[in-house]
């Protein structure tokens, strides 16, 4: 595994090894030894699957307490993943990241907790599925707006991109609930 520092301190886009033959491939999607090693120190409690069709766009999301580690991968399609740092103690506090996961380049994003997550679907279908490092919990999340021009994501979209109501209500960067 090669773990490829972003703008966000603790966030790593990771490529795997892939042993490809003529029966398929094989990778190691976690491997604790390495990324300790890569100074990921995560233990995760809750693995998730999302299916989204193309377009939609969800996120930013993100747990005020109980703040969630993850560590998105897709096994079907494309998306454009971002994680925004909410840390106020960061030296990149209020910037993005973005990478494109797919299933053809197999590779991975770590998000630290104290960053806000969420992804676009480019390809028809899209089926992700993320490690956390903390579990879910309804009463802390927050909603980032994904849009918020002082963040300035820069996402792909084609067209408008399909969103749930609740993140059509995520706040402006100005007013979100951070970390310390």
């Amino acid at each position: 595994m090669e773990f490829l520092p972003t703008s966000i301190p603790g966030a790593f886009v990771i490529e795997p090894r892939v042993f490809d033959d003529d029966r398929g491939f094989f990778l190691e999607t976690y491997h604790a030894g390495k990324f300790a090693q890569a100074g990921v120190d995560a233990a995760f409690v809750q693995d998730n699957h999302s299916h989204s069709r193309k377009g939609v766009l969800r996120g930013l999301h993100y747990q005020i307490e109980q703040p969630q580690g993850k560590l998105i991968r897709v096994v079907a399609g494309e998306i454009y993943d971002v994680a925004v740092d909410l840390r106020r103690s960061s030296d990149a506090f209020g910037r993005w990241t973005g990478v494109v996961l797919s299933a053809e380049n197999r590779r991975m994003l770590y998000v630290p907790p104290g960053c806000a997550h969420g992804f676009y679907v480019t390809s028809d279908r899209a089926d992700v599925n993320y490690k956390c490092t903390d579990l879910y919990a309804p009463q802390h999340e927050r909603t980032l707006r994904w849009n918020d021009p002082d963040i300035g994501i820069e996402w792909p979209l084609d067209g408008e991109p399909v969103l749930s109501q609740n993140d059509r209500e995520g706040v402006p960067f100005a007013d979100a609930e951070r970390y310390p």
